[in-house]
């Protein structure tokens, strides 16, 4: 070298003790002979055409290192290498020992780490760090499970838990790990290549070195499993090797998504590619051809770099080592010494910062930190970059900010038209076996039958209806066969049991989902509603009431009628009281009026006249609700006389408990485990399996031979009720379960699939139709259990809400909009007049009793009181007399001397039409002593009538 102010040694052992032993022959000679110059023990493989360029490059980067550095004198113990990181292991606990910092560019095992080996820095990437990238790349396409091969080496298990980490937090999930040793013969790789086959399966990630990948690929390609269907995906392993592998391996890789760290190809690249490429030639002809991984290369150089910088920055002093003392006894280790120096030197090495070739080079906790991978797709003779992945972004199709987080196209193994799903439904391309429930009742569900004349087996039900529906609209195909199946009259578990054994793929039938089920196999959604219950017998009620006329309407009802016959009495009497002399008379007389008038129309009694279309109105419309008011009751009450009402037996599970009383269950049903919970004994249980046999039980009763109540699902339990509608009723609260569902093995792609397909089912007609072509219509048979709980209820203020608003409306529009309206109008002169004499008080007072006073006379101008005074003063003018006031026209509150509600003290409330004459004395004192019997106080007034009002009567 030009500058020679570092001695190499270098071996090419035939194996790697071979080496070990003359890296601490030259150790202990470091320590023993304490030279002036730097010594750095490199560990290559000198027997490749690789490790000679690795030898060069290393060179290479003193050289320029000092030529950079010209004035720089430095001295240093050191190691660089090994080249693999089991290797890297064994020296480092050397290094350790001797306080030598141990710097490998190639050792990428998670295994190696500071903290156990606190002198081993690794100026590569760790392999725990393309775990994130792997799992974004199966996130991406939502493959929810995959199987892990890996090389059976610290290199290959050392990733495990940290790629587990990763595929976990994408919703993947690891199915099998499969291991190979780095010399596996090809027998070994067919036998783990044919177990993964035989699984459903179909994402495979690789993590080994290219050798033995290599190998794989050319073994899974004469196995057919680099076909469609099959995802390969690779970490750096394999698509960091390309340029070491030969055409015949990447022709068995097409398809392979691989992981590669991402270098960008700067100028000091492509001229350090150049000169090593010159002198590789010229030091070693006969390797001329070998084309080496131009990232290692990188690494390599970058590593000697940091190195010759690190020994700058610490200034090491000598001598380097303390020599042990001598004895006999001492072991090659135990003569290497410890280094005075390698501590200073390691902590300048994990300090160096510098910008090399393959990067920006630093060290977090003695490992590179890498900036992005690149994704690659194998395919043709080399790789296809189809996207990157940084710890910012995730996947990105560039490193251009705002790049699409999308890949791009990717052509996988068989080059399908469409993305893999990443499973298969039957591996092995046979049909799958599909368990069904044997059953002794409930046939509906699903019913085995077998033809007398062909011997075929026939399997239907409303399961098996609906399973198929969801297969036929499956995205993909599915091939199976129904196998009938025995288990389940001991116990559904045991049918459960199978799937767990792997003896059967699916299970179809009236399975419930529970938890203990759930930790065997996976359920798809229920195709059913769920919960459980239990139905009892009936009994005639007896009971009676003298009460019960007020039963069939509530309170509410009640109280909201009273008050509307009120107030539309009141409204009637505010409208016909200044024009109709019915609604007149003493205030006693005309309260009783108002309640009588609104309650005679119940039965229609009313006999007052109305004088105003507008209580007219309103009486039309109170009427036609009271019409309605009195059908309802009088129907709600013939119900409640008439119909027989039926009760349950018993209510409550703890009376069936507190009586010591039997109970049923269906056979194989979840709900024994469930009621044993519950506090029931298992000795007064039963099981039965059919309806027949539920009605023959709870008709017999506990106490001879039979059960108080039988506990089952709704489905079944509403079943039964639809074929046995007389005497027996479901009661009691309804215990929430999950329903029924199929069953499928754990974590099975398939689960989803048909828990998407039950959905959109659900929600189409054609599961209506289903249920009608086994369960008939919903509620067609309704028993006399149904109806009695129908009558028992009363009729509330719900009901007739609409109603009650539309005659309060009408009414309150009559009597405030039209009615008063139209008389503050009319009177507005009057009502002016009349207030300055309305008494004392604030002004609104004397305003409202003026209102009042006047709104209590009599309106003369009505039709009513005109017809009287022409009437009047014809029989006066032909007799000479007046005529003979009607009854209705007396006027009782005037003879009696009685005020209305609303009077204050009024003298004279009309002029009563006369002749011109004035009226005979006769009259006068008839008139006179008449009210002196009634105790009126009221003087007798001359009534006159002007002629111009004469002449307008007549």
């Amino acid at each position: 070298m030009a500058r020679q102010h570092c001695r190499y040694l270098m071996h090419a052992p035939s194996c790697f003790f071979v080496s070990l032993h003359l890296l601490l022959a030259a150790l202990v000679a470091t320590a023993q002979n304490a030279p002036s110059q730097v010594r750095v023990g490199v560990i290559l493989d000198l027997t490749s055409p690789v490790g000679h360029r690795q030898r060069t490059g290393i060179q290479m980067a003193v050289e320029d290192y000092y030529a950079a550095h010209p004035t720089s004198a430095t001295k240093v113990q050191a190691i660089i290498g090994p080249p693999t990181s089991a290797e890297a292991e064994f020296v480092s606990h050397i290094g350790d020992r001797a306080h030598v910092p141990v710097l490998s560019y190639s050792a990428t095992s998670p295994a190696l780490s500071a903290a156990q080996m606190p002198f081993f820095v690794r100026t590569a990437a760790n392999d725990s760090f393309q775990t994130a990238p792997v799992a974004a790349i199966l996130g991406a396409f939502k493959w929810g499970a995959a199987v892990v091969l890996y090389e059976d080496s610290p290199y290959g298990s050392g990733i495990l838990p940290a790629l587990a980490d990763a595929l976990q937090g994408v919703g993947t999930k690891i199915m099998d790990r499969a291991s190979l040793p780095s010399d596996a013969d090809d027998g070994r790789i067919d036998a783990v290549l044919y177990h993964l086959m035989a699984m459903p399966t179909r994402v495979f990630v690789v993590h080994m070195l290219y050798p033995l990948a290599a190998r794989l690929f050319l073994r899974a390609k004469k196995a057919r499993m680099m076909s469609e269907e099959y995802v390969w995906v690779a970490t750096d392993g394999v698509g960091g090797f390309m340029d070491r592998l030969s055409p015949e391996d990447v022709d068995a890789m097409q398809g392979v998504v691989s992981l590669q760290p991402y270098v960008e190809v700067t100028d000091d690249v492509k001229n350090f590619s150049a000169r090593l490429r010159v002198r590789s030639r010229l030091e070693n002809p006969s390797d001329a051809g070998v084309v080496d991984l131009t990232l290692m290369r990188l690494w390599s150089y970058d590593t000697a770099w940091a190195i010759a910088s690190a020994v700058e920055a610490a200034d090491v002093p000598s001598p380097a080592f303390q020599t042990p003392r001598q004895s006999t006894t001492l072991t090659d280790l135990d003569r290497l010494g410890v280094s005075a120096t390698g501590a200073t030197l390691l902590k300048a090495v994990l300090a160096a910062t510098f910008d090399g070739i393959s990067g920006k080079f630093k060290l977090v906790d003695g490992q590179l930190q890498l900036a992005a991978y690149e994704v690659v797709n194998i395919i043709g003779k080399g790789a296809r970059t189809v996207g990157f992945w940084t710890p910012e972004s995730g996947i990105s199709r560039d490193l251009i900010p705002g790049s699409s987080n999308a890949l791009k196209q990717i052509l996988w193994p068989g080059e399908p038209p469409a993305t893999p799903k990443g499973w298969t439904v039957s591996p092995n391309g046979r049909i799958l076996l599909v368990a069904v429930p044997m059953k002794n009742g409930f046939k509906q569900f699903v019913d085995i039958s077998e033809s007398s004349t062909t011997g075929e087996t026939k399997i239907t039900g409303y399961s098996i209806d609906v399973f198929d529906e969801v297969m036929k609209n499956m995205p993909y195909p599915v091939s199976y066969r129904y196998v009938p199946n025995n288990a389940s009259l001991e116990s559904y578990d045991k049918l459960v049991d199978l799937m767990r054994d792997q003896k059967v793929d699916m299970i179809v039938g009236d399975v419930t989902i529970t938890a203990s089920r759930m930790a065997e196999a996976d359920f798809t959604m229920p195709f059913t509603e769920s919960g459980w219950s239990m139905v009892v017998t009936v009994q005639k009620d007896t009971s009676s009431t003298m009460w019960i006329f007020v039963q069939p309407l509530s309170t509410s009802l009640w109280l909201a009628s009273l008050a509307f016959f009120f107030f539309t009495g009141f409204v009637v009497w505010v409208i016909e009281h200044r024009i109709n002399p019915e609604f007149r008379g003493r205030p006693c007389q005309q309260f009783g009026l108002i309640f009588y008038f609104a309650f005679s129309t119940l039965v229609f009694s009313h006999k007052e006249k109305l004088e105003s279309n507008l209580s007219r109105m309103v009486v039309i419309i109170w009427v036609f609700v009271v019409l309605i008011l009195t059908s309802s009751y009088t129907a709600s009450l013939t119900s409640m006389l008439t119909v027989q009402k039926l009760q349950p037996t018993v209510t409550d599970v703890r009376e069936l408990q507190r009586h010591g009383h039997y109970i049923g269950y269906q056979e194989g049903s979840f709900i024994k485990s469930s009621l044993i919970k519950m506090g029931f004994e298992e000795s007064k249980m039963k099981t039965y399996g059919s309806e027949d046999e539920y009605a023959n039980a709870l008709s017999r009763g506990s106490a001879n031979g039979g059960v108080a109540a039988v506990f089952d699902e709704i489905p079944y339990l509403k079943l039964f009720l639809s074929q046995y509608c007389d005497g027996y009723m479901m009661v009691g609260p309804i215990y929430k379960t999950a329903g029924l569902g199929f069953v499928f093995p754990r974590d099975s792609p398939m689960t989803g699939d048909v828990s998407r397909g039950i959905l959109t089912l659900a929600e189409s007609e054609k599961m209506t139709k289903i249920e009608k072509a086994w369960f008939g219509e919903p509620g067609a048979c309704r028993g006399p259990s149904s109806a009695a709980i129908g009558s028992s209820s009363n009729l509330s203020f719900q009901s007739f809400a609409g109603l009650f608003i539309i005659t309060g409306v009408a009414s309150s529009l009559m009597l405030l909009v039209y009615h008063l309206a139209t008389f503050a109008y009319r009177e507005r002169d009057e009502l002016r007049a009349a207030e300055p004499t309305a008494g004392s008080g604030s002004v609104s007072l004397r305003k409202l009793r003026a209102w009042m006073q006047h709104y209590d006379r009599k309106d003369l101008r009505s039709p009513t009181f005109k017809t009287w005074n022409d009437e009047s003063l014809r029989n006066g003018n032909e007799s000479g007399n007046p005529a003979p006031s009607p009854r209705w026209m007396g006027e009782g509150s005037q003879r009696n001397g009685a005020t209305s509600p609303f009077s204050v003290s009024v003298r004279s409330e009309m002029n009563v039409a006369s002749s011109v004459e004035e009226t005979p004395a006769s009259d006068a004192l008839d008139n006179s002593s008449e009210q002196e019997e009634e105790g009126a106080t009221m003087t007798s007034l001359d009534i006159t009538q002007s002629p111009s009002f004469v002449q307008s009567s007549r």
